[in-house]
């Protein structure tokens, strides 16, 4: 696939700024919404808290939240030589579905990676569980590599105990690599948002994290709307670029489920969208470009649905945000898919024309991330003095950190 010229010009270099250890947040403020909240509003810089939230956002506008759910994804082995094994949990294998994986009574297979591997020759790992007052095993077979993961099948002797059960017994929450640290009690609560709901992630979508109760009775007596969508969250949202160029990095897939009457909310509104985090940014830009190959070809098969990294870029286009969600609508209808379930592994860079969105919520992100790319899309260079003000306001760093609102 032949990328537009601006992409091979991208500077990966340019996408760093002087981040220290010691501005990184280790652990989350006391009150979720006591957080800072940084407001770039036509290229305008203004301080806040995030408990204010509402007062800066346009009237009519529509939120739009990722859903997703973090799971327990660190299963920690001890060989009888006592070494740990540590086997990640990445995506379902065997049921590839997620619903139906996290349902399995007896075995299941995801794609995991595997730390230590050097360790694990052969044979199976297993530790004790205890479910219910019941102490049974939770095996683990290494079936092969595939595709840069390890295929695990997980077994258990617990009669009626499901996936998602083991994991809540036998895993740990998978807080970030930069924190530095162990996950503690406190993690099992804050690093999930007060309304996840749709178990997938092996990260938080933490644009999320500072929403409250009081928030959402602000957000709601100013008449804002919100909506709801899924994207599991992937391990490589924490990989950073390290190709020399753009076009190097291979970004990582992740799956999204958006229901049908999301698809209809977002035809009949007529305000600004506004997304909550990265991940809902991706996911919304993804449903255009899903909806623009539906326009080019009403009867694809869903499964030639998924977008890939660089495919927006190479798609000639003249559909309005509203034509293409009509085309997804009018897919989904046809062929009587409640819940669209597929993957999107999009790219967002600097020269990348922004369909659906009006404004993002999110937090701080690291150097060199494709994170970091997608904020200087949205703002172009302005990140730059957008992440001096904070780094020159005590403002907080990266998951647990303060948050910032982009509006244009």
């Amino acid at each position: 696939m032949k990328l537009p010229a601006f992409i091979a010009n991208i500077s990966v270099e340019e996408l760093s700024y002087g981040l220290t250890n010691e501005r990184i947040a280790k652990y989350p403020l006391a009150n979720r919404d006591k957080s800072k909240l940084l407001v770039w509003k036509n290229a305008t810089i203004t301080d806040d808290t995030f408990a204010n939230l509402a007062n800066h956002l346009p009237v009519n506008s529509l939120l739009v939240f990722n859903n997703t759910k973090v799971i327990r994804a660190r299963l920690l082995f001890r060989k009888p030589t006592g070494a740990t094994i540590e086997v990640f949990v990445l995506d379902p294998h065997s049921p590839a579905d997620y619903i139906q994986n996290f349902q399995q009574t007896a075995s299941c297979e995801w794609k995991c990676v595997v730390g230590n591997l050097k360790k694990w020759k052969s044979g199976k790992l297993s530790m004790p569980l205890t479910i219910d007052g019941k102490t049974g095993i939770l095996t683990a077979q290494n079936m092969g590599e595939s595709e840069k993961s390890r295929t695990i099948r997980f077994n258990w002797d617990h009669p009626g105990v499901t996936f998602a059960q083991v994991l809540e017994t036998a895993g740990k929450i998978p807080i970030p690599p930069y924190l530095h640290r162990e996950s503690e009690e406190i993690d099992l609560e804050r690093y999930q948002t007060v309304y996840s709901k749709i178990k997938g992630s092996v990260a938080a979508p933490t644009a999320g994290l500072h929403f409250t109760n009081s928030v959402f009775e602000s957000i709601k007596q100013k008449g804002i709307s919100v909506a709801e969508l899924t994207l599991h969250v992937g391990a490589g949202t924490f990989k950073p670029v390290q190709s020399s160029s753009i076009e190097g990095h291979e970004m990582h897939t992740e799956h999204v489920s958006i229901p049908a009457g999301f698809v209809q909310k977002m035809i009949d509104h007529k305000g600004p969208v506004i997304a909550v985090g990265t991940t809902s940014v991706r996911t919304l830009e993804s449903l255009f470009w899903i909806g623009q190959k539906i326009i080019g070809q009403p009867d694809i098969p869903p499964e030639k649905l998924a977008l890939s990294q660089w495919e927006a870029y190479a798609m000639r286009t003249t559909a309005t945000a509203k034509e293409a969600l009509q085309a997804l609508a009018g897919y989904m209808n046809r062929n009587e898919i409640e819940n669209l379930e597929t993957s999107t592994q999009i790219i967002i860079v600097p020269g990348y024309e922004f369909r659906i969105i009006n404004g993002m919520l999110t937090n701080f992100h690291q150097p060199k991330s494709t994170l970091l790319l997608l904020i200087s899309a949205y703002t172009g260079n302005a990140w730059k003095d957008i992440y001096q003000h904070a780094l020159d306001n005590d403002y907080r760093f990266l998951s647990y950190g303060d948050s910032n609102l982009y509006l244009k």
